[in-house]
């Protein structure tokens, strides 16, 4: 799985150029970020895309010196779980 970096987003594209999973966190405050949305097309659900997103936002954020929220519910409940 090879994600694109825009500006505060992640992205996979599907072989066509269409969007097929998707991870959005603006900076709300200096230094702080939230995770507001998750997107995983029907294609590749339950098989751990939306969990590598996160993963990856985490991972982003923390490389900029920052630190992370989340309100997007799936984004919280996996941070929560994965003691991230």
């Amino acid at each position: 799985m090879k994600l694109e970096q825009g500006e505060n987003r992640l992205f996979l594209l599907d072989e066509t150029g269409r969007l097929a999973a998707e991870i959005t966190f603006p900076q709300v405050e200096p230094g702080g970020w939230c995770i507001d949305h998750t997107f995983v097309s029907p294609a590749l659900r339950g098989q751990g895309v939306a969990g590598r997103l996160v993963e990856a936002a985490l991972k982003e954020i923390r490389r900029r010196g920052g630190t992370a929220a989340a309100t997007c519910p799936y984004a919280a409940a996996w941070i929560k779980n994965h003691g991230k």
